[in-house]
């Protein structure tokens, strides 16, 4: 009887083990319309739903906004507002014409209040115009990987031809969590602008983003960042990004209904409580060996980075690696490119690392560096020197020269 009592406790404990794994890749019952869960580091896309939904991003747009600012300008860089910014809607910081700024406090103000005059000064500082500005938005836009993204204005504000993915937003977030000084940006909660020469009083900046606020209701203890937004046609829309145990995630819901937050932190728990980080590929030892010389000389490669994969602990699930070496090979250099790595899940490649020589073997006269004998060389050589010396001191000897 115990037995049996044993048999059907165990079974029952793993049959809700299995409905938590399938739960967990199920659809979450998310409310937001579209939305992705990315590692931060590799790209992986760990979770997604309509990803590739053209949607209206509203403010989230200032993301590669703030990526662009930092690129192009010094924090310190003096930014004087001109005439147009101050009238722009939304939410503002209320700038005036002629004000004096850096930038550093215009890109706080930006990215934490969400400041769309502060948007448009920026642009024009950079460009000379919203509309300049634009062209080199989408242009990083495309450099960064985005296939069905444009953007019209730097701030957001609905315009039907100003669209985007939560993929595409990923892409551009993952690129923008590179860069340390948008990293604490993104992060800070709060941050004062001090008096300048058109505004008396201290301006004090505190983050929409609610992840980030210790004892409030949607705290979130690994929370790092990184933008709100909100328009009545996108409705609610959020990029986050939160650090756990060596362990970096990028969530992104577009058009959600208020709160935005249970989402993201659904999707956060379940990257972190799913997933575990492994390196697969170890760029400081060798991968493989090249073979030369009719297969007589062995060549160190290995991969020119490392690779990391996010591995479900539901399953064993891991990439095949099919390596592809270059043929008929004679003479290769140190770090010369000899061939790649491709990674694939289920027949598709996800990935492609260069493989590359670590040594030299280069070929002369049909003979290799590496198996010449030196001293059938060298010694000749030095006879030549000695005997040259010796001539020239009995010539001196004998009055010859």
């Amino acid at each position: 009887m115990k037995r049996i009592l044993f048999f059907f406790i165990t079974m029952f404990f793993c049959l809700n083990a299995f409905n938590i794994s399938a739960f967990a890749l199920e659809n979450f019952d998310l409310t937001s319309e579209a939305a992705i869960l990315i590692d931060a580091d590799t790209g992986q896309i760990l979770y997604e739903k309509n990803s590739q939904q053209i949607l209206a991003p509203a403010s989230i747009t200032k993301i590669l906004t703030s990526i662009i600012v930092i690129e192009k300008c010094n924090l310190q860089d003096k930014v004087i507002v001109g005439k147009n910014p101050p009238f722009v809607g939304g939410s503002k910081i209320y700038i005036h014409e002629g004000e004096e700024f850096t930038v550093e406090q215009l890109l706080y103000a930006l990215m934490l209040a969400s400041a769309n005059d502060v948007a448009e000064a920026l642009a024009e500082h950079i460009s000379g115009s919203v509309e300049e500005f634009t062209k080199l938005m989408n242009e990083y836009a495309y450099k960064i990987g985005c296939k069905n993204t444009y953007f019209s204005n730097p701030h957001g504000l609905y315009d039907e031809n100003h669209y985007t993915t939560a993929y595409d937003m990923a892409l551009i977030a993952k690129y923008a969590m590179k860069n340390e000084v948008f990293k604490t940006i993104v992060s800070t909660r709060q941050y004062i602008i001090p008096p300048t020469n058109k505004q008396p009083e201290t301006r004090y900046i505190n983050n929409h983003n609610k992840l980030l606020w210790n004892g409030g209701k949607y705290y979130y203890q690994y929370a790092t960042g990184i933008k709100t937004g909100y328009t009545i046609k996108a409705k609610n829309t959020f990029v986050g990004s939160a650090t756990k145990d060596g362990i970096n995630l990028i969530v992104v819901v577009m058009k959600s209904p208020s709160p935005v937050y249970n989402d993201v932190i659904k999707l956060f728990e379940y990257g972190f409580n799913n997933y575990s980080k492994e390196k697969l590929i170890d760029s400081t030892v060798p991968y493989t060996y090249l073979k030369l010389n009719e297969g007589k000389t062995l060549i160190p490669v290995a991969a020119n980075r490392d690779f990391y994969f996010m591995k479900n602990i539901n399953d064993n699930k891991i990439p095949a690696q099919n390596v592809i070496l270059k043929q008929n090979i004679k003479s290769i250099h140190k770090n010369e490119v000899v061939g790649k790595i491709e990674l694939l899940i289920d027949g598709k490649v996800i990935d492609s690392i260069d493989l590359i020589s670590l040594q030299d073997y280069l070929v002369f006269n049909n003979m290799s560096l590496n198996k010449i004998n030196y001293k059938m060389y060298i010694y000749p050589l030095v006879a030549v020197f000695l005997l040259r010396g010796f001539y020239r001191k009995y010539k001196r000897k004998k009055g010859l020269i």
